[in-house]
């Protein structure tokens, strides 16, 4: 068994290596949804962008800290509406993971799937990938033989979620 320090499964005193569950299990239902969306190459950094952004939207919603695979089925339409186009889900995660770090902080505790959340949040917003202008008007601005249209470097979350989005509407 692994011990360091006075961390355990689930954050308590008791000497044993603390395990991010929630995040494990967030992003194994964003990865998840994702492929079975079928929408990228699972090697992809945008199918990392996808999943890392939906897993943020699972990891955060869960306010009551018990993640299932009968809330699964429950939580979709919560997602759908977190991810939606004309959501402010960059300033919603921001404010969770505020909420949730203040919350570690006056509890003394770490946190290992905050900790995991926040790199993710962090590759999210630092990572620009060349992706299609997603705000371009159509049949303007691109060269005749052109088939994709215009593309720019756009942060990874602003690819990320609509992936996302869509995956769960596949799903």
């Amino acid at each position: 068994m692994l011990h360091r320090g006075h961390e355990s499964t689930d954050g308590t005193d008791g000497g044993e290596l603390a395990v991010p569950m929630a995040w494990l299990y967030a992003e194994y239902i964003a990865d998840e949804l994702l492929r079975t969306g079928d929408l990228m190459p699972p090697t992809s950094f945008e199918f990392r962008a996808g999943r890392d952004a939906l897993a943020l939207t699972v990891f955060l919603s869960d306010t009551d800290g018990e993640l299932s695979g009968i809330r699964v089925i429950s939580q979709l339409e919560n997602w759908l509406s977190l991810t939606a186009y004309d959501q402010p889900w960059r300033d919603w995660v921001h404010e969770r993971m505020t909420e949730l770090a203040e919350t570690a902080e006056r509890s003394g505790t770490r946190s290992p799937d905050l900790a995991l959340a926040a790199d993710a949040w962090r590759w999210l917003e630092e990572t620009e990938l060349l992706a299609p202008d997603l705000d371009a008007v159509p049949g303007g601005g691109g060269s005749a033989g052109e088939d994709d249209g215009p593309k720019v470097w756009t942060p990874a979350w602003r690819l990320g979620l609509p992936l996302g989005h869509l995956a769960i509407h596949l799903f």
